[in-house]
Parts: structure tokens; sequence; C-alpha cells
């Protein structure tokens, strides 16, 4: 029986790609498909891969307090990073798939420096001229695709805290968005505010609470 426990090698997409002489690859991924409000965050950043943080892994693992470190220490040691938004307008009109790629195209359109190469959280199809590796689970299997993921987590939890403070009645700071049983007791109590995906919540009606 294989050890779950084992150690995962974090850089060895990484190094797949550097066997092929790219010197410069970048990671990308999303945050925020599932909420019913706020927006969706992607990010794409280029690691160097000689002065390793440790501890970079899928946001999702991590604690708060443990993201904001790893946050901060990305940004001091990154080649390069972009962080992208798309909107719950947005998101409506195009539907979450479309909005996610496009999120994740202009994440890694608009890295400063352009990579060799980027390795992507399992999405596909998206517009643009960067060679791109889809891993499925990647924000756990790659440094890259893991610091990604920290970058939009806590961009997009820090930003849904903020939107807390103009709609205390939802706890945005509790559950950023996602359907907890808090969210959906105020949403049928008072109805959805103006962040909201009306897309996500058409069985609520359509009522603001602005």
């Amino acid at each position: 029986m294989k050890n779950t426990k084992e150690k995962v090698d974090k850089l060895k997409f990484e190094n797949i790609e550097r066997a092929k002489g790219r010197a410069l690859i970048a990671g990308a991924d999303e945050v925020g498909r599932g909420p019913l409000a706020g927006p969706v965050v992607c990010a794409a950043v280029i690691m160097p891969l000689d002065d390793i943080i440790e501890g970079i892994d899928d946001s999702k693992k991590l604690s708060e307090k443990k993201r904001e470190k790893l946050y901060d220490q990305i940004l001091e040691k990154a080649t390069a990073f972009s962080i992208e938004w798309v909107f719950e307008d947005e998101i409506d009109k195009i539907n979450i798939l479309n909005a996610t790629k496009k999120c994740m195209a202009n994440a890694i359109n608009n890295l400063e420096t352009k990579p060799d190469v980027c390795l992507v959280d399992a999405l596909d199809g998206l517009e643009t001229d960067v060679e791109l590796v889809s891993i499925v689970h990647g924000d756990a299997l790659s440094y890259n695709i893991g610091a990604a993921s920290i970058l939009a987590k806590v961009t997009r939890d820090r930003f849904m805290e903020e939107q807390d403070k103009l709609f205390p009645e939802y706890g945005f700071a509790k559950h950023k968005g996602y359907g907890t049983k808090l969210h959906m007791d105020a949403l049928r109590s008072i109805g959805p505010c103006k962040i909201h995906r009306r897309s996500f919540i058409k069985f609520l009606g359509e009522e603001t609470h602005e």
C-alpha cells in the first residue's frame, strides 16, 4: 500500500522543464470559482528555483497565518508575478469557466518577464502564446503553482474581508463568499448585495441589498 504521507517532490515538474532547457518557469492558479459572491482571482508567478521557500503548498492546506507569511516571502523572492481579477458582473455575463480562463490568461500574459513555460493547475484552452503544462492538483504538486495559489488566495481573502466591512450582514470575513449556512441564511433573509453573483443565486430572486 502506498504511503500517503510520502513527501511530494515539489520541483518534479519544474525539473522536467529545466531538463528541456527552460530556465524561466512560471506557475499559475486561481481562487474563487465556487463562491456565491466576489471575484475570481488568478495569479501567475516565476519563482527562482535555486533559493526555495520552505512550506509552499496548496493554499487550502495552509493556515491563514502561514499563508500570510508565505505571501510576503513569495513577493520578496519572485522573479516576476501578476495578480488578476474578474468580478461578479462579468462572471454573470460570460460564466465562471470562461471568467476563470480569461483571468488566468491575463495573469500569465501580464507577467513582466515572459516565461519559457507556465505550469497551470488543471486548466487549458487559455488565450496566451506562452506554452502551458496542465497538471491535475498542480497546486499541491508544483512549487510554482503552489506559490501562485497562495498569492491568489491571500489577495482574494483580503478583498472579501474588506467587503465584510461594507456588508457585515453576510459574514464575508468568515466564509469569503462560499455557501455556508450563515451565508445562505443571510441571503434568504435579506437578499443579495451588489457583489453577489446573480447567476449563482437565481433561486433566491433578484432583490438587492446595497
